[in-house]
């Protein structure tokens, strides 16, 4: 055997050796990778974000998470409002629909989605930067409990079907 043939067939032993007493203390090799980022699972489907000269409006769309763990999202940001909220709409003692802040914020079920649709849980953006009008796109980028982010863009269009006026609820 040449001296080169040798040393590579010494240097292969090695390596085996090494990687058997790797698992020789009878631990066995992960059998589970990492959870993934909440973020990385979800899929943000169809979002859309109201047009508006100023004052508030909200970005609707679909969560969905095809994972099999629930995930959470907390909050959401985008350049185009100094405030955002997460927003569900409710009834109050009256009968009136309230829009509030959705406590806990909105949880997207294993295998499920989770709507945000005008009259329903949306994110809401307060005190627009400047003119947001039909066509332009807003980067908006949602916040999960464990810390990772989605960004997206949400198309704006007009919008009048539920003849919303984000100006006249109490948001506190």
């Amino acid at each position: 055997m040449s001296a080169r043939t040798c040393a590579v067939a010494l240097g292969s032993a090695a390596v085996l050796a090494i990687s058997a007493t790797g698992c020789a203390d009878g631990a066995a090799a992960p059998t589970s990778t990492p959870t993934a980022k909440q973020a990385a699972t979800v899929r943000v489907v169809d979002p859309w974000v109201k047009a508006a000269d100023k004052g508030m409006t909200a970005v609707f769309g679909t969560l969905r998470n095809p994972s099999g763990t629930d995930v959470r999202v907390t909050s959401a940001t985008t350049s185009a409002s100094p405030v955002v909220e997460l927003h569900e709409t409710t009834r109050n003692g009256d009968g009136d629909a309230v829009m509030r802040p959705k406590k806990g914020g909105f949880v997207v079920e294993a295998g499920g989605r989770h709507v945000l649709s005008p009259g329903g849980d949306h994110v809401m953006l307060m005190d627009v930067a400047k003119p947001i009008m039909p066509g332009d796109s807003v980067r908006v980028s949602l916040v999960f409990a464990d810390g990772s982010r989605k960004a997206f863009e949400a198309p704006a269009r007009s919008f009048s079907g539920a003849k919303e006026s984000y100006r006249s609820h109490d948001h506190g």
